[in-house]
Order: structure tokens, then C-alpha cells, then sequence
């Protein structure tokens, strides 16, 4: 990951302590320095945000949308590899509502930098660890029943995956 911000959901509700078990169990680390959240830009499709942007540009930026967002419920996918590499990843499905969100964040007038991949909107579950065929196996296998509300949005500065700041924060469906 690119440093710059980028923008995500973090998981709440009971699927965040299912979601949390499963990366202490794959990739301790993970689970140690990033909580579970779906990534909705940054990393795929729009690259992260320029880090010049003042928390004001993205507020004005992302308070319409924000507020015309209505929170969804989204069902998780088989666990796969991302992209080409040994990162394990929950995806959800990229059309529909979080799609329409994505595009919509795409075309508000934020500066971005160049993205590293087509987008697919997920929850990672392992990262740091080279997972043996064994572990790659059981954690390819793991199936999550339930479904994930995203009612908010926010933007995180980063520097690398486990080195972040939240600038800011914006429920999804509510005049602001």
C-alpha cells in the first residue's frame, strides 16, 4: 500500500469478532494493527488520496455523499487470494450500492494517485504471514455466514498498513 489516505468502513457488530478470530489465528500481526474494515479506495480502482488534502477538502468533498449514502447490508464472498499475491482476502461483490459509493467518491473532485488494482472491495485476513499449503488451505475454506452493515465512511492517512490516522469520520444516510 501507497502512503497517502484512503477511505474504508471499519467492521462493527458480531461479524468483527468472527472476522478478528480469523486473522489472529492466520496472521497475528494483522490482527494486532489494523482493525477489521472493508477497504473502499485506496488500494484499488482510485489510488489513495493525495496526502496534501486538507481535512476540510475531504469533508466538503465527502459530506454530500455521505449524507445521499444509505447504509447497506453486504454479504461476504469465499475468502481468495488478492490480485496475484499470498494476501487472503473476504471480497464483496463490487456492483450495486458499494459500487455506486465507490464511483461516487471516484468522480468528487479529490486528487488521486495512480491505482495498483481493478477494484474489489474487501476485508483482508492475512497479510504478513507466508501461510503454509495447509493454512492457505483451511483459510481459503472459511466461510462467513451473516452480513456486514457499512453505515459509515472514513478517511485515514497512512503510511503503511499498520501505521494510520483517521482524519475523519461520516455515517452514511444522515443529514450531517
Amino acid at each position: 500500500m501507497k502512503s497517502g489516505i484512503i477511505i474504508l468502513s471499519e467492521i462493527r457488530g458480531p461479524l468483527r469478532e468472527e472476522i478478528l478470530e480469523i486473522q489472529r489465528r492466520f496472521d497475528p500481526k494483522l490482527a494486532r494493527g489494523v482493525a477489521p474494515h472493508v477497504t473502499i479506495t485506496g488500494s484499488s480502482r482510485i489510488g489513495p488520496i493525495a496526502t496534501r488534502t486538507s481535512v476540510a477538502e475531504l469533508r466538503a468533498a465527502l459530506e454530500p455523499i455521505a449524507r445521499d449514502t444509505q447504509p447497506m447490508s453486504l454479504a461476504f464472498k469465499r475468502p481468495m487470494r488478492f490480485m496475484q499475491t499470498n494476501v487472503v482476502v473476504l471480497p464483496l461483490d463490487p456492483h450495486g450500492p458499494l459500487r455506486a459509493l465507490h464511483e461516487r467518491i471516484k468522480t468528487s473532485g479529490l486528487s488521486y494517485e495512480q491505482p495498483r488494482f481493478t477494484f474489489t472491495p474487501h476485508v483482508t485476513l492475512s497479510f504478513f504471514r507466508e501461510l503454509t499449503p495447509a493454512e492457505a488451505r483451511d483459510l481459503l475454506a472459511v466461510r462467513l455466514s451473516g452480513r456486514v452493515t457499512i453505515d459509515h465512511i472514513s478517511a485515514h492517512r497512512t503510511v503503511d498498513i499498520t501505521n494510520s490516522t483517521k482524519l475523519l469520520e461520516l455515517p452514511l444516510g444522515h443529514a450531517l
